[in-house]
């Protein structure tokens, strides 16, 4: 038999879907496992969306639509970009895809060539380094500093900069960190990007969901040439709970969003249309179950940072977005727990879910070993027990 292709053979599964997946088994033998692992909102999807979706089957909206998205859809797209956070884009600027992950992919396909590389602020999201591989680009990794809230600088940026440097993968607010960049520090990497003809795929998934007063800044805010230069994805999956919809997208130029609705036509053809017509009453309709959702991720946030500072050996960042705390493990390290020699996050994680029955992502899944991530997209009722459970079994440390 012959080989599986190289890029294939190169690709590592989602160690987050990985150890989620594992606590569901766990789960299924009847044991009490608690995850923090998955960055799912734990809320319904909202009754009027939902609805939304059964009146197109009802209504037998069931057919092919354009690959690139329905019509209504990319005008509630370009509305939404606009009236929240004043992106201006017009429908044939817009892609629609089969959730935001799918959204990236495009970008990274029209983007980058074998041997390209891609500028990936450090910690970062499992998918971002994989897609690159299995392209053929080669990711280029920069280490965001914890004392700078996980959010690269402009300095350091500018270091990583080669003749090779084809895109750099933003994300802000940032998974697994929550660090959330800057006006004054989007302003400096914008510039250098135009400078040098750099490509910015901005994945700006979390931008909905940011605490303490912040107000989101993209990238694309600092003039014609850098908005030119990016390509925006998003979604709904997040902001309205609606992560098993599978709806993402992208904002770009007339030209880029061409080159990937081709590219989407020969791989998937259209996103659901169900889900189509469910997204367009999302993005259109009653917008206040977002910051009823944002409020409490807020209170859960507040609450778990508070408790994980606490624990003796773990110290956290107070995130800025999204749903996640990004602790610092690293006084685990060389130590024993119930027997078990703690050599780094992999273990120490893995002894966590078998001893205290919760799951956690170790950070070297995002590139950052001597770390771990903890989501609070979950009840407080399970991030209060949960917790618990960690600081009883790290006590026991030697």
């Amino acid at each position: 038999m012959k080989p599986i292709s190289r890029r294939a053979s190169q690709i590592s599964p989602s160690p987050t879907l990985a150890l989620d997946a594992k606590a569901k088994a766990m789960q299924a033998q009847g044991l009490d496992v608690i995850s923090f692992a998955v960055g799912e909102p734990d809320f319904n999807t909202p009754e009027h969306i939902g609805q939304a979706g059964i009146d197109a089957i009802k209504q037998n909206f069931t057919r092919y639509t354009p690959a690139a998205g329905i019509p209504d859809l990319k005008q509630a797209v370009c509305q939404r970009l606009k009236t929240d956070f004043g992106q201006e884009y017009e429908p044939n600027q817009i892609v629609v895809s089969n959730g935001a992950k799918h959204s990236l992919y495009n970008s990274f396909t029209a983007l980058i060539d074998e041997g390209d590389e891609v500028i990936l602020p450090t910690p970062c999201w499992v998918s971002y380094t994989e897609q690159i591989k299995l392209l053929g680009g080669v990711p280029v990794f920069v280490e965001a500093k914890e004392e700078n809230g996980f959010v690269m600088t402009a300095a350091q940026f500018e270091a990583a900069i080669t003749p090779k440097s084809k895109v750099l993968m933003l994300n802000s607010p940032s998974n697994p960190t929550g660090g959330v960049y800057t006006a004054e520090n989007l302003k400096g990497i914008a510039d250098l990007c135009v400078k040098h003809g750099i490509y910015v795929i901005a994945d700006e998934i979390y931008a909905s969901l940011l605490y303490d007063g912040l107000k989101f800044v993209s990238i694309t805010e600092f003039g014609d040439e850098i908005k030119d230069l990016t390509i925006v994805v998003n979604g709904v999956s997040k902001s309205y709970a609606m992560t098993g919809w599978r709806i993402g997208y992208t904002a770009s130029t007339v030209e880029l969003a061409k080159i990937m609705g081709d590219i989407q036509s020969h791989m998937t053809s259209n996103a659901g249309n169900i889900s189509q017509k469910a997204a367009v009453m999302a993005l259109n309709g009653p917008q206040d179950s977002i910051e009823a959702m944002r409020v409490e991720f807020e209170k859960r946030r507040n609450y778990m940072v508070e408790k994980v500072n606490s624990i003796p050996g773990l110290s956290c960042n107070n995130p800025g977005g999204a749903f996640y705390v990004f602790a610092n493990i690293t006084n685990f390290f060389g130590k024993t727990i119930r027997g078990i020699k703690i050599n780094n996050g992999t273990d120490l994680c893995n002894v966590i879910l078998e001893e205290a029955k919760v799951a956690v992502v170790p950070g070297i899944a995002f590139e950052a070993e001597g770390f771990m991530r903890f989501s609070y997209a979950n009840s407080m009722e399970n991030i209060i027990e949960g917790l618990n459970r960690v600081e009883a079994l790290l006590k026991e440390a030697v």
